[in-house]
């Protein structure tokens, strides 16, 4: 029997997790705005032109920084051990398929964001925004989190001792599957 009072222990929702589905609400209403605003002042042949015209261009700027990424992948999986790496030929590769994709989506902002990553100095800026905030987040991290998620991947063994990489199994069967007998086929 209920007294009626429900205790929830479900967790929290994060405020990331509440907030960014009315950020992807108000994005694409702002979007429709815009495209709106654009088809009452150029004409409606005009915006989808426009948007045809980018979606074609984020698909070329993707395909060619996967071919770039794939060929860098390529050169490092050949070279000799040991050999030095090739510097700076694989930076950038993702922020111009983001670029690309925001390219790709329709609407006039996402457009210019696609536009933006397309330009060098920008990809650069954010790349090291990027390194810098992800460092400083490994750095602060909690003891339960990406922080030392390699501290935690330790297999500790019986006697005390920390041996990374050492995987302890028993290869032998249980005792009592030694001694079943083969079952009979399933036919009726």
């Amino acid at each position: 029997m209920t007294s009626g009072a429900s205790t929830s222990t479900a967790p929290r929702r994060s405020r990331a997790r509440t907030l960014a589905p009315l950020g992807i609400a108000a994005w694409l209403v702002l979007e429709i705005w815009l495209l709106t605003l654009v088809a009452g002042a150029a004409g409606g042949f005009a915006v989808l032109g426009l948007l045809a015209g980018a979606g074609v261009l984020g698909a070329v700027v993707i395909k060619r920084a996967g071919r770039r990424a794939f060929t860098n992948l390529t050169q490092t999986l050949q070279q000799q051990p040991g050999a030095a790496a090739p510097t700076g030929s694989g930076e950038g590769n993702g922020l111009l398929m983001l670029g690309g994709l925001l390219l790709m989506l329709p609407g006039l902002v996402s457009d210019v964001l696609g536009l933006l990553l397309l330009l060098p100095p920008v990809r650069t800026r954010l790349g090291r925004y990027a390194e810098r905030s992800l460092e400083r987040r490994m750095r602060a991290a909690s003891p339960g989190s990406l922080g030392n998620v390699f501290q935690q991947a330790r297999i500790h063994r019986p006697d005390g001792k920390v041996v990374q990489g050492e995987v302890i199994r028993d290869d032998a069967p249980p005792a009592d599957s030694r001694t079943r007998h083969p079952r009979p086929p399933l036919t009726p």
